[in-house]
């Protein structure tokens, strides 16, 4: 729901706020210099569409009648090209949450223009902006500057009012075009303690601490404040790459949370708890630990009779978590507690990631399997800090069970994950494990690799075309990745058609796909194929590419530099074996050439070679990647062998008539 609204014009502000933003050392708003206008390009990075000129922002908390966090940000930002376009559209979060909900107190933008010698500037119209209802957990302001042009500066001033002063506003110096200056400074009173954490691979320019005599007034009690000012310069954009998890894990930012409060009474209220007073709080709460414990008492004969008299407490794991992966519909949505109560939720038939996998571990209690919830934040959400509990940055839950000296990591939300496999998306550090008796991190490692095999047999005609077949077995992640396709398709035939896409100049027939539903069994993919060869029964030559099967053609890594991990979530292990039968008529000339190369530390492999034997060739390919994670360190070697697996790709058989 979108509602458009007018600009409010407060008929008073809090004293201290007023204060405290008046001595801040904000640039001038309003106010740029030719200089920038007539600024062409920014020479540290002469790529980017957009830099910011100036950045300044301020926080701190006060008292009237309820204590509230005020912040205040300042932006400038010159356009360079028609790239740069898009930051003229801005977008304010305010967050509501249990009838609360955070405040813009004032809100300015403009455009500066350079009209021949003029400085023309240009203010944003009331009706050019609007709040969207996005949901029940935030509003957000969405408006855009006027009259944009390249070498346009545009200027944005805001003052937000937040009840939620135990979030204290955080700071990305860090955005995806270049910065020349990022300024931020924190004022907070000495009642407030605060664990505060620089995330990224960059370095503060300066900081300074500052003591605020008598800042903080609370029922007629004063209080000093510790103003710290923060400032980096000549900050790099920061590029989304491939093999990646959250940006928020490495951008260059500031982050507070909050530990505990100084009361002016003496007492001291702990806000930040240890990892044992979150334990006992989660066994007990309402949509966690006490929906463990309902789903314990789910009486499902079916699945009584599936289990039976067995004893074997794997293939009695197995059981269950396959009925309950086939129970379920999984609605989409993450959650680490169960929203519609696991009760209900079984009724159903469906429920978020809480309710399926909370039933999941209530059931294999009840069936005596050793099995405790393990919270966890997906790749896509950032990483859980360790330091110290905070359970707002969980946003999923999976079931790890124990056997013997084995344990496995279940998640019943997928139809195509085999027992002890986690999706993708879970694959991300380490997740907390809550058990009735201890609470330690477990790493979140792949059991699996990405694995194919693909073998492939062909003839070359009398006619000078090829007829063969084609052979494709997938495994662990491969084959979890390729189900999924399949069965987003219509059906086989189309899937098969899209396969025909991914190969050049070749035609399938008779596509057949085996073990589908069986995910013990490795996927296997079968076809007969027939491809053009020599143009014409008169012409001589023959080039031939093997590499038609998805042919590796772009470097993922274009980058110079990488400051953070390369991260391909699990290993990976590719094999394809080509062989080609030749008629006495046509001769080899020319073959790929071999090519051996390893990524330093065991990394990773590429391995190319031919032999020919009478008039029968083949070739076989093997590229490996042996870990998951590469250090920064490693970046290059990286980027280097995928240089030289597409070189080897571009490679060609020569074929000539006798």
């Amino acid at each position: 729901m979108r509602t458009s609204i007018r600009p409010i014009f407060l008929a008073s502000l809090i004293i201290g706020c007023l204060v405290s933003i008046a001595k801040a050392q904000d640039f001038e708003f309003g106010k740029v210099r030719s200089a920038e206008l007539e600024m062409k390009s920014y020479p540290a990075d002469t790529t980017a569409g957009a830099v910011v000129l100036s950045e300044f922002g301020e926080a701190h908390i006060e008292t009237s009648d309820r204590v509230t966090l005020t912040f205040l940000y300042h932006s400038k930002i010159k356009i360079l090209k028609r790239s740069g376009f898009e930051k003229a559209n801005f977008a304010i979060v305010l967050q509501k949450s249990n009838g609360s909900q955070e405040h813009w107190l004032s809100l300015e933008a403009v455009t500066h223009n350079l009209d021949g010698t003029s400085i023309k500037t240009s203010s944003m119209d009331s009706k050019a902006f609007f709040v969207d209802k996005a949901s029940k957990y935030y509003d957000i302001i969405k408006f855009t500057l006027p009259d944009i042009r390249i070498g346009s500066v545009i200027e944005v001033r805001y003052t937000l009012s937040s009840p939620f002063f135990f979030n204290f506003r955080s700071w990305e110096f860090q955005d995806d075009i270049p910065k020349i200056r990022s300024e931020y400074w924190a004022n907070i009173p000495a009642n407030y303690d605060f664990n505060i954490a620089l995330k990224g691979y960059l370095q503060l320019s300066k900081t300074e601490n500052k003591i605020i005599k008598d800042c903080f007034v609370a029922g007629g009690i004063t209080a000093d404040c510790t103003l710290i000012k923060y400032i980096m310069e000549n900050i790099p954009a920061f590029p989304e790459e491939e093999f990646m998890t959250a940006k928020s894990n490495y951008l260059s930012a500031i982050n507070f949370e909050l530990s505990q409060i100084r009361t002016f009474d003496g007492r001291v209220d702990r806000i930040s708890r240890d990892w044992k007073d979150v334990d006992d709080e989660l066994r007990q709460h309402e949509n966690f630990g006490k929906q463990i414990r309902k789903a314990r008492g789910l009486d499902d004969p079916k699945l009584k009779s599936l289990v039976g008299n067995e004893t074997n407490p794997l293939q009695k794991a197995t059981i269950i978590y396959e009925y309950i992966k086939g129970w379920f519909a999984w609605d989409g949505t993450y959650s680490k507690y169960s929203v519609n109560d696991t009760k209900k939720a079984y009724e159903s038939q469906k429920g978020n990631v809480g309710d399926i996998n909370l039933t999941l571990i209530g059931v294999l209690q009840s069936y005596d399997v050793d099995a405790d919830p393990v919270m966890l934040s997906t790749r896509s959400n950032g990483e859980a800090t360790k330091l110290y509990p905070v359970l707002s940055e969980f946003n999923y839950v999976i079931a790890r069970v124990k056997i013997g000296e084995k344990t496995y990591l279940l998640d019943a939300t997928d139809d195509f994950l085999p027992f002890g496999m986690l999706p993708i998306r879970c694959l991300n550090g380490s997740g907390r494990l809550i058990s009735k008796t201890e609470s330690s991190w477990v790493e979140l490692n792949p059991r699996e690799k990405k694995k194919t095999f693909t073998m492939v047999e062909m003839k070359l005609m009398d006619d000078g075309k090829f007829d063969g077949k084609i052979l494709i077995q997938s495994h662990g992640y491969a084959a979890m990745m390729t189900r999924r396709e399949i069965a987003s398709s219509k059906d086989h035939a189309s899937y098969g058609a899209s396969v025909e896409k991914k190969m050049l100049n070749a035609e399938i027939q008779n596509y057949k796909i085996e073990n589908f539903e069986d995910l013990s069994k490795a996927l296997v993919e079968s076809m007969k194929i027939k491809m053009d060869g020599f143009s014409s029964p008169e012409s001589s030559t023959l080039y031939f590419n093997p590499f038609f099967i998805n042919p590796q053609t772009n470097n993922p890594f274009k980058s110079n530099e990488r400051f953070f991990p390369v991260d391909l979530g699990m290993a990976e292990e590719s094999t394809f074996v080509l062989v080609i039968e030749l008629p006495p008529s046509i001769k080899v000339e020319e073959s790929p050439a071999p090519v051996a190369i390893a990524l330093p530390l065991n990394g990773g492999k590429f391995i190319l070679g031919t032999t020919i034997v009478g008039n029968t060739i083949q070739m076989s390919n093997t590229l490996s990647f042996n870990k998951s994670i590469y250090s920064p360190q490693e970046y290059h070697f990286l980027k280097e062998f995928y240089a030289r697996v597409i070189q080897a790709h571009e490679s060609q058989f020569v074929f000539k008539r006798r």
